[in-house]
């Protein structure tokens, strides 16, 4: 069962590595994370979004080629459409970045500071909190025969009302098997859990 207060103390061990703020990315399907957060200042948020830098960014094509950790000044790693420049802008001047996962259901840390690099126990510290979160964030793909067919009635269209009176039982019961059916699946919505039902083959 996902553990919101342990998932929790492991976000606030990355900001506390992270004085400018970070970027999580929890298994990543179809171009789509599961699961978003980040503590960048707006300013530098809105300014990546504004401009589609995550298409352009070289860590976020790091983050599918590889796993494991780099700090962002790593020279390997090409910037052709100065994306560090226009961070160090914004005083995120040095980061780091952690992938982990396969790369159907990959996860992207990045982390980022103003004064100085981050350190090896630094990075061995956030990425092993990477690989926690991406452990315990991972949809458990395994439901009832309730919530199955709770979800099956909705799919096929059925409001809530008329979901429960065909399975015969109150509304609130009803509710009761979508929203266990979604914490099953890592879902935010019941839409978005009908589809991992059907990708996982239980619908």
């Amino acid at each position: 069962m996902f553990d919101k207060s342990d998932f929790d103390r492991e976000l606030q061990k990355l900001g506390d590595l992270a004085p400018l703020g970070y970027f999580v990315a929890l298994h990543i399907r179809f171009t789509s994370p599961l699961m978003s957060f980040q503590t960048y200042d707006q300013a530098w948020t809105d300014h990546y979004t504004d401009n589609g830098f995550v298409l352009r960014d070289p860590m976020t094509a790091w983050g599918f080629c590889k796993t494991g950790s780099t700090r962002w000044s790593n020279k390997k790693i090409p910037d052709p459409f100065g994306i560090f420049k226009e961070a160090a802008k914004f005083g995120l001047r040095y980061g780091v970045t952690i992938s982990c996962g396969p790369i159907r259901s990959r996860t992207i840390v990045s982390l980022a500071r103003g004064d100085r690099e981050f350190d090896d126990t630094e990075i061995a510290e956030a990425e092993a909190t990477a690989k926690r979160l991406h452990e315990i964030s991972e949809p458990r793909g395994k439901l009832t025969k309730a919530q199955i067919a709770a979800l099956k009635c909705i799919a096929e269209g059925d409001r809530h009302a008329a979901a429960a009176a065909k399975l015969g039982i109150s509304e609130s019961a009803l509710k009761a098997r979508l929203t266990a059916a979604r914490q099953n699946l890592m879902a935010r919505t019941t839409a978005e859990a009908i589809q991992r039902a059907r990708d996982n083959h239980l619908l």
